[in-house]
Formats: C-alpha cells, sequence, structure tokens
C-alpha cells in the first residue's frame, strides 16, 4: 500500500465523495500517505513516534490504517516531514476527520461482530466486489425473506427482534448496487446455492425471481457455477474480494468462516485469491447464460 502522487500533491479526498466510506478508506489513505512523507524525507519509525510521544509500533500501526488519528499527533508528523503547504496540510487535516467519523453501520453495533467490521468499511467504500459463494446466495443479492430464513439458521437462539436487526442490516449494505455511482458486484454462484432451498419453497422461488431482475441492472454480473463442471480452483470456500476507489490503496480479501473472519493481506496472498477468482469465472458459464439458468432452476423450484 503506498500513495502514487508526489509528497507536494494533495490527495484527492473526492474520491470518497458518495461512498459513505466510513473511517475505514481516510484512514488507509491518510496512513499511506504519511508513510511516504516519511520515507522521502529519511525519518525512521522511531524518530516519527518521539515526535508524537508514541512508539514505532504506533506509527507502524498508524501507516497501516490499523489506529485512529489524533489532529496534534498529525500536525506534528507534517512539520517534521516538511509539509508547509497550506493546501496539503488541510486536505490531510480533513482526513483525520473523516476518519475519525463513525460508519452508519455502527447503529447496528449490537449485530456487527468486531470482525465483521473491516469487511463492512471496505464494502460500503467499494468500487468493484467480487464474491464467489457456495452454500448461500450473496448477502448483496437476498431478499429480505431469504435474508431472514438464512439468519434464523445461523443464529438459532437469537430472538425475532434481533434477526430483524439482521435482516435490516443486510438490506441496508445492498444500497451500496443503487447508489451513485454504484458498486460493481461480480458474484459466481455455485448451483448448490440455488438449489438448496432456503427458507422453504416459496422463499426460494422469491429469491431465484429476484436474481433474475437484479441480473438485469448493468452494474451486477453473476454466473453460475454448474455441477456438470465438477471440481474448481476454490474448493476452500467463500472468498469476497474488493477493490477501493482510488489507486492509492489494495485490494481487500475477506473469507468468512462461522464465527471469525480471514483478511490475507500479503501481496503474494491477494495474488492468489484473484488468481482463484478470475479462474473461477472461465469455469462458470457466462453470465449471458444465468438467466436462463436461473428460469430452468425456478421451474423445477
Amino acid at each position: 500500500m503506498g500513495a502514487h502522487e508526489s509528497a507536494g500533491t494533495p490527495i484527492d479526498s473526492g474520491i470518497l465523495g458518495g461512498r459513505s466510506a466510513g473511517p475505514m478508506v481516510p484512514r488507509l489513505l491518510l496512513g499511506a500517505r504519511l508513510r511516504r512523507l516519511r520515507e522521502e524525507h529519511g525519518v525512521s519509525r522511531e524518530d516519527a513516534g518521539h515526535v508524537i510521544r508514541g512508539s514505532r509500533s504506533k506509527i507502524s500501526r498508524m501507516e497501516a490504517g490499523r489506529h485512529g488519528f489524533k489532529l496534534r499527533d498529525v500536525e506534528d508528523l507534517l512539520t517534521l516531514y516538511g509539509v508547509t503547504d497550506e493546501a496539503e496540510r488541510a486536505t490531510l487535516l480533513t482526513l483525520v476527520e473523516e476518519s475519525n467519523t463513525p460508519a452508519w453501520w455502527q447503529y447496528f453495533n449490537d449485530v456487527v461482530p468486531a470482525w465483521t467490521q473491516t469487511y463492512l468499511a471496505a464494502e460500503q467504500a467499494a468500487s468493484l466486489v467480487r464474491c464467489f459463494e457456495v452454500q448461500r446466495v450473496p448477502v448483496l443479492l437476498q431478499t429480505p425473506d431469504y435474508a431472514r430464513a438464512s439468519l434464523r439458521l445461523a443464529h438459532a437462539d437469537a430472538s425475532p427482534a434481533d434477526i430483524e436487526r439482521r435482516v435490516a442490516l443486510r438490506m441496508s449494505r445492498q444500497r451500496i448496487l443503487h447508489r451513485q455511482p454504484a458498486t460493481t458486484l461480480w458474484a459466481v454462484l455455485d448451483e448448490a446455492a440455488l438449489r438448496r432451498p432456503v427458507g422453504g419453497s416459496s422463499t426460494m422461488r422469491a429469491q431465484l425471481r429476484h436474481l433474475i431482475e437484479i441480473c438485469r441492472l448493468p452494474q451486477v454480473s453473476v454466473q453460475i457455477l454448474p455441477f456438470l463442471t465438477g471440481g474448481h480452483s476454490a474448493e476452500g470456500g467463500p472468498i469476497t474480494i474488493v477493490r477501493l476507489p482510488g489507486s492509492e490503496l489494495p485490494d481487500v480479501v475477506y473469507l468468512e468462516q462461522l464465527a471469525t473472519g480471514l483478511y490475507p493481506d500479503r501481496p503474494a496472498e491477494i495474488e492468489c485469491y484473484w488468481d482463484a477468482m478470475n479462474r473461477l469465472s472461465v469455469e462458470a458459464e457466462s453470465p449471458d447464460e444465468t438467466p436462463t439458468i436461473l428460469h430452468r432452476i425456478l421451474q423445477e423450484t
């Protein structure tokens, strides 16, 4: 992760506009710029940490976007790095404010596990989401009834009110497909996800009809990996890759598990998952075939 601009060029904070990004993207942008400035001026992490009354590890966390920012700390670092241009200082200090602004999903904190928050931040800021699902229709394509049935299976002891809050969160997440500019979603679904009647046949039929309709959106591409394909390149389970706006930030790989989520972040790991996703898109049926396949499964459901 590194900023590509020269040290004297302000970051274009406009790439955040309209995406309800929450704190993640501004933290990553600010951290990347601070690292670039520090390296260009030959300042060690130890020396930078001393200036802000912190440690080397604090600077490392800040530069990786894993730590909040204080206005005074960033002002002191910019002075240390010789940033005197008022426009650049103002832009970076604006990112400090944005990095400390609670995201909209904080309203759902009672039903959002801590390990999910990084993914939600990435998803809601995404320019592109690519995913592969084996057992379920992707959350961004679920109907309320399908989501409700799926959540009851995953949270058998949850109260009806708790389930409804979780459904509301899922429906709110889907707004990224309808905003301007819309997030592009490219999903590959194993045929099993469409054959398994989550919530019963009525709920499943409505879900299939919804998929047929939403596939017509130019920002949504759905491919189906049929049983006849046999083995495939992602037998380890579901994969989600998120591309963030702009060119300064790395892609986010998210592997959701039963009680946690994994975020492989080494460049070689990210490349590995991109390779698997690209091979899946070749192995699956063309998006043009998806409506026909869905209609056939609907008739059989």
